[in-house]
This record gives C-alpha cells, structure tokens and sequence, in this order.
C-alpha cells in the first residue's frame, strides 16, 4: 500500500466520520477529530470519564498524520502512518466496528430538464497478508460494474475524485443491476485469489530454506538421544508455526456506489 493510498483512505475515513481536516496537503494532514473518534482511537478512558463525571466541556484531541515523511519540512511534527502501522491498523478495526458497508451516490446537478443516470457499482477493499517467520501485506482496492461486469483495480483512489454522498440526489436515475452483488463479490474473490497465484512467492521457499537449517540444528543438538524429551517436540513444533507459509485474506470493507 503506497503513501498516497494510505493518505486517501485516511482522507476518506475521517470525512465520513465527520472529523474535520483543518491543514495539510497529499504527505500529511492535521484532523480535529470528534467526542466519538478520540474515545475510538486516543487510547484515554479515564480522560473522559473524568470529563463526563464532572460535566467538563468536551475536549477531543487534534492530531497530525504524516504519509510521507520524505515529503514535508521538518518543522511538521506528527504520528508517521504507513502499511501495517500500529494506527493504521487501528483504524481499520475502528472501520470494522463502525460498520464495513456503505451505499454512497454520486453528487450530481438537480436539473430539471434531463435525469442523470448513475451505475452501480461494487467497491471491495482486501487486505492480503503473507505470513512465515517474516510478513509482508498488501491491500488492493477493487471495484466491479454490476452493469457490465468490468473490474478495476485501484476502485478506492478512483472514488477520491468523485463527491459522494449518502443521499441520492432527487433526480438521479438509478440503474437496476444485472449482477447480483454477492455474485460479484465472488468475482472479486476470484481475481484477489488470481492476483496471489500470478505473485512471486519466492518468500515461502527461502522461509521453507530457513525452517531446514534450524530443523537441522535441533535435529544435531538432540542426535543420539533415542527417547527425545517433551521439549524437543515442542521446539520442534515452535519452528513449524515460526516459518510455515500462510496467506490470509480479508475484507477490511466496502459499497456500493452508483455513479455517472
């Protein structure tokens, strides 16, 4: 997941839970967050139990978020959030929480002369992790036509430049879809499953090389000991779980969304 992506869904995921963004460009932003994202995020219940028993005034937190580091002055001080950060993270459980589905509409003009016609969509962000002794992880945003069929990779980045709201417009016409969304989310099961087959997994044979060598080793500390001890098994079985290859997908959210 590249800086720019993390810095949109970061964009996106405070927009919608009505944190206002008050300065910042592409590489980072300061957010005032809300009552309800500081108790989600900040990690300080006694903080407000001591505001809400005491009937103080509500105070939620400001905080600086840096995308890019290499980007900024040094004079911009903040929390530096990338692709498996801890707050990252966090965010994408407090996603979870707050509900992973949205249907969203493309703003469009009210005019009284023509009907603008929107087109369902279904967006679908996966979180693809690959576990042995090391991890890496990778998210890829997708989106699916459920009139047409057509997919595109990237369908997150495409809604930035679009304003989206809750609340069709009055106008608006909606095309029915052809595609069932559960049927197209098997479609895009299907390409995430294509995009691991067609990935390098040199990752899993040098992991497969290390749990060997240190197979090896215990297997040189313990020679000629007929009956092994319970420990052997275990350290035995402790290498199995360090380095077995594992590949883990998950849906971290998604909509669906009509639009021109």
């Amino acid at each position: 997941m590249y800086p720019q992506q993390v810095h949109d869904y970061l964009q996106k995921f405070f927009k919608e839970n009505n944190c206002e963004i008050v300065d910042g460009n592409e590489h980072y932003m300061t957010v005032q967050l809300t009552v309800d994202i500081d108790k989600k995020i900040m990690n300080r219940p006694f903080h407000w139990q001591y505001i809400e028993n005491t009937n103080g005034v509500p105070d939620p937190a400001q905080i600086t978020l840096i995308t890019d580091q290499t980007k900024i002055s040094r004079d911009i001080k903040g929390e530096v959030v990338h692709f498996g950060s801890p707050r990252l993270s966090q965010l994408f459980q407090t996603t979870n929480q707050l509900g992973a589905y949205v249907q969203m509409y493309e703003k469009v003009l009210n005019n009284l002369e023509t009907r603008p016609i929107l087109t369902p969509w279904l967006g679908v962000n996966y979180k693809i992790s690959y576990y042995c002794d090391r991890t890496k992880e990778m998210l890829h945003s997708l989106g699916i036509n459920l009139m047409t069929g057509e997919v595109i990779n990237g369908f997150q980045e495409s809604l930035a430049t679009k304003e989206l709201d809750v609340q069709k417009s009055e106008r608006a016409f909606l095309l029915p879809y052809i595609i069932k969304p559960l049927r197209a989310l098997d479609r895009l099961d299907a390409v995430v499953e294509n995009l691991i087959q067609q990935d390098d997994h040199t990752w899993a044979e040098e992991a497969k090389g290390r749990w060997q060598k240190d197979q090896a080793i215990l297997e040189h500390f313990y020679a000629g000991v007929e009956n092994k001890p319970e420990c052997y098994d275990m350290e035995k079985k402790a290498l199995e779980e360090q380095y077995e290859a594992r590949i883990k997908i998950d849906i971290i959210n998604g909509g669906l969304f009509y639009m021109k």
